[in-house]
């Protein structure tokens, strides 16, 4: 193999472990997401009904697809912002995950490129 080669593939190998060192410090994962839900009542003539500037709530839920059904859990105010932490580290780890995937289709091409054709 060439040094370029070489210098090359090095560069891919550091990338690559430079981006799973920060995977390991992503924290707690949560496939899903938060909503926060004003909503009516069943009382007709309840303030909710004629201004939606004065719906109930706010109500706060967790939506997620656990083993192909829609799962909804409704949340506390403290639940939800760890659950949107928890969501966001799920898209934070996935983009890390992606990431290493170029970086590793990068350096396979270039390793195939150089092994001699049999």
């Amino acid at each position: 193999m060439a040094a370029r080669t070489t210098t090359a593939l090095d560069e891919f190998e550091r990338r690559y472990r430079d981006v799973a060192a920060r995977i390991a410090d992503v924290g707690y994962i949560r496939s899903g997401s938060v909503i926060e839900r004003l909503t009516k009542c069943g009382t007709p003539t309840c303030r909710c009904h004629t201004d939606p500037e004065r719906r109930h709530g706010p109500y706060w839920q967790w939506t997620a697809k656990v083993a192909g059904k829609t799962v909804t859990r409704s949340l506390t105010p403290d639940e939800a912002a760890r659950y949107q932490e928890w969501i966001a580290n799920d898209r934070r780890l996935r983009t890390l995950i992606d990431e290493m995937r170029t970086i590793a289709t990068e350096a396979t091409e270039l390793t195939l490129r150089q092994e001699p054709k049999v």
